[in-house]
């Protein structure tokens, strides 16, 4: 019995950890300081460097400040919003949501889409995200704490669209 069981998992090629989750052949990434057409200043640099920490945390990339990387994964901050949710009887506001949304591309050296995404219907191989996140300035909350979490929810995103799909 434990020869058979043996015997069956000989030809298996079993693989675990971080390069699993990821495609493989690609060890470096460039990722330039995303766009922004938002007004706010310094949103795009904040999200590349989010973007950068989460690659270097999650996957076994190598973010490299050299466009001749195997992968460039560009982006854009197409959106900037901020919503009142709920007002004082006095007119200030109590709760606000701001609201974040990137155009995401992940191309090799050839320009090819790295992993194609089906599911979402954008051309050129680019991905539009959005996160947001809540304010509440009674707790002494503030527009830029909480585009930091929309924006490390972004990061998070973005780098699992970078995954291999199951």
């Amino acid at each position: 019995m434990l020869l058979a069981s043996l015997a069956g998992c000989l030809g298996m090629n079993y693989q675990f950890g971080a390069r699993t989750l990821f495609p493989a052949g690609i060890e470096t990434v460039y990722v330039p300081v995303f766009d922004s057409s938002s007004f706010r200043r310094e949103l795009g640099e904040e999200l590349t460097e989010a973007v950068v920490k989460e690659i270097e945390r999650r996957s076994h990339y190598k973010v490299v400040a050299s466009p001749s990387a195997d992968t460039i994964l560009t982006g854009k901050i197409t959106s900037d919003s901020k919503h009142l949710l709920f007002q004082t009887m006095q007119g200030d506001p109590r709760e606000m949501e701001v609201g974040l949304q990137v155009k995401v591309s992940w191309v090799d050296q050839r320009g090819s889409p790295v992993r194609e995404i089906p599911a979402v219907p954008v051309p050129n191989a680019a991905v539009n995200i959005s996160a947001a996140s809540s304010v509440v300035p009674e707790v002494g909350q503030s527009i830029a704490t909480s585009h930091q979490r929309a924006i490390q929810r972004l990061a998070e995103q973005i780098v699992s669209l970078m995954e291999k799909p199951w």
